[in-house]
């Protein structure tokens, strides 16, 4: 990408939001890109709020007001709002950064879909860390993974719905795809009862919390008898996920389709 396509115009979903708030915050600092335009759910209090003294941007609902004003969107907000926001942007040929977690795989396919005519980053975790340690968990799963019992512990804030996290089940999935298990096979959501007898080999164990303003942690261990080894990344501020996203925008600029996640944004290719 040239200097010349830079900064880069960007809109964003959840304006009032934690990581709406984040990415404002932000993108301000930002040179690379500039704010375009912001949404907020049409009963939001913040409808028509001006975003800071120094911008005449609105807070707005309706998308097709700041339809000219931004090539790329970045939506951290729910499915059913994503998938909106999807129908959008292939009308009107918007590239898209995806956020959101808690996808069926009815609406995975159309993501998939509209990107053949597109340019969409769709990742669980936009965290450069987190990215870096699903390369770990790949070289870990190589080597000794088929002789460990593997579980994955996330910990997140009161108010996050989805469990297991995006981030856990998209660890736990590159694990069963390095060891050519079938995720849906192995996966183990929580334990009780009898349930809790006896390990069954070649599973993937989750466990989430739900606890106070925790912002993120994901642990991954692989224990075999005698060791183990734990591998864990913890966010303590939303901006490690918000300065991700804006690096995926700008990476996205000047690609006219396809759907890709953090690893080639980010350069980091499997072997």
């Amino acid at each position: 990408m040239s200097v010349q396509n830079l900064p880069i115009r960007v809109a964003i979903t959840g304006a009032g939001g934690r990581m709406g708030c984040q990415l404002l915050s932000e993108i301000k600092k930002s040179e690379n890109v500039i704010l375009g335009g912001a949404l907020e759910n049409r009963h939001s209090h913040l409808i028509g709020s001006i975003i800071s003294s120094e911008s005449n941007i609105k807070i707005t609902s309706e998308i097709n007001e700041i339809k000219n004003d931004f090539d790329v969107l970045i939506d951290f907000s729910n499915p059913e709002s994503t998938m909106f926001y999807l129908d959008f942007c292939l009308k009107n040929k918007k590239k898209m950064i995806i956020g959101t977690t808690g996808f069926n795989n009815e609406q995975i396919s159309s993501i998939k879909s509209v990107s053949e005519n597109i340019s969409i980053v769709l990742s669980a975790n936009f965290s450069i860390g987190v990215n870096v340690m699903l390369r770990l968990l790949e070289q870990t799963a190589k080597i000794m993974g088929k002789q460990c019992d593997i579980e994955i512990i996330e910990i997140h804030h009161r108010k996050k719905i989805d469990a297991p996290s995006g981030t856990a089940l998209t660890m736990g999935k590159t694990i069963a795809d390095t060891l050519n298990l079938n995720f849906n096979d192995c996966a183990i959501y929580g334990r009780n009862g009898q349930e809790t007898t006896i390990r069954k080999n070649n599973t993937i164990g989750f466990s989430s919390i739900r606890a106070g303003d925790i912002v993120g942690e994901h642990t991954v261990i692989f224990a075999n008898d005698g060791e183990r080894i734990e591998i864990t990344h913890k966010a303590s501020s939303r901006s490690t996920f918000a300065n991700g996203a804006i690096k995926a925008a700008i990476w996205i600029s000047d690609k006219d389709n396809g759907l890709f996640d953090m690893s080639k944004v980010l350069n980091l290719y499997k072997e």
